[in-house]
């Protein structure tokens, strides 16, 4: 299962709206072929695997990270292809979070005489699918908010300079990120200090979708992140903005290459529920939350933060007026502090990642 679990990672990032699946087929102790879905459209894992290993297949064990699918999509179902090919038991990681779906892949499977395993590295092939589990029952995308920040808690000086915080190793666990979530957000604070072009720069990897928040469309429109090129054919990045921000801004970003998308406001700023409910449309399965301080406050008080991710530099910046990594009021009682769940601490080159749940 764990080589199943290496196989489902090839997808990270490439496979929505549906979500990344490994599969093995094994005889004994021998490998006989290794699968993965890459994409929408394309063979399922378990297709994948069986169209490997041929005739093969008769009498083999099927390791799989997701519950078969038992239902006709853009593809066949994988139960169906699973029985034709005579295997004979399959052992399955996570059972399909969809719950219109939920448990039939295993009963069509049992029903047809084969032997079925369910739970074998469920926690691992669970988390593989947070980005799929939260878009079927919730229809939004997964929210990742990552943060980088100095032992004080700063994510830029006083005069607003803030490269580079963390070092190389930890700049290029973000880069992994990208390359494995579908979109990437930040306000448009953080595009006009930085211009950040947002994309990743890992051999092979793949640029998320871009998304800017910003309620007046105050930042240039030949940003990076408009003007660094489209994600599959799409815009050159989304821009979120509310129905109030200036018609020709709009139509200047949009000139430029960006998609404009006008959304509910709450206190002036776009709601965040809207958001993310406009990018669960779309299929959007995990978004990562790049920043700045506003924005990462924006997702934090309202409770939008499913994953965090906060890299801790051994640098000290000081100064009252030097940027705070969390900005807003903050609460009043540390008994009203967030706190982090399923925390890992982690050393990554000279700095530390804290990576927990809320």
């Amino acid at each position: 299962m764990a080589l199943a679990v290496r196989q489902a990672r090839r997808g990270e990032g490439r496979t929505r709206p549906n979500p990344p699946v490994g599969a093995v087929i094994v005889r004994g102790d021998q490998v006989l072929a290794r699968g993965f879905h890459a994409r929408a459209g394309a063979d399922h894992a378990e297709v994948d695997a069986l169209r490997k290993v041929g005739r093969r297949a008769r009498g083999a064990e099927l390791y799989v990270t997701l519950e078969p699918c038992a239902h006709q999509g853009r593809t066949p179902p994988c139960v169906d292809a699973i029985c034709r090919a005579g295997i004979r038991r399959v052992v399955i990681g996570a059972l399909d979070p969809n719950p219109r779906t939920d448990g039939q892949g295993v009963a069509r499977l049992r029903q047809a005489g084969v032997e079925v395993v369910t739970g074998v590295l469920a926690e691992v092939c669970t988390r593989l699918l947070d980005g799929f589990a939260c878009l079927v029952r919730h229809g939004r995308p997964f929210v990742v908010l990552k943060l980088a920040a100095t032992l004080d808690g700063r994510i830029a000086t006083r005069t607003g300079h803030s490269r580079w915080i963390t070092g190389e190793a930890a700049r290029r666990h973000v880069h992994i990120l990208r390359d494995r979530c579908d979109a990437i957000l930040v306000g448009s604070g953080t595009v006009t200090a930085d211009d950040p072009a947002l994309t990743c720069r890992i051999p092979r990897g793949r640029d998320p979708l871009r998304v800017v928040l910003s309620a007046s469309l105050s930042f240039p429109a030949d940003a990076q992140v408009v003007t660094a090129g489209g994600v599959d054919g799409g815009p050159t990045a989304l821009v979120a903005t509310t129905r109030r921000a200036p018609a020709a801004r709009a139509e200047a970003l949009r000139g430029a290459g960006a998609e404009v998308i006008r959304l509910k406001s709450s206190a002036g700023r776009v709601q965040i529920p809207s958001l993310l409910e406009a990018l669960g449309q779309r299929g959007i399965l995990s978004v990562l939350v790049e920043g700045g301080s506003e924005v990462a406050a924006q997702f934090l008080d309202g409770g939008h933060v499913d994953r965090l991710l906060w890299f801790v530099a051994p640098k000290i910046v000081g100064g009252a007026q030097a940027v705070p990594a969390v900005a807003g009021r903050g609460v009043a009682r540390m008994s009203d502090a967030l706190a982090l769940k399923d925390l890992v601490v982690r050393r990554v080159g000279r700095d530390l990642l804290f990576d927990g749940r809320l």
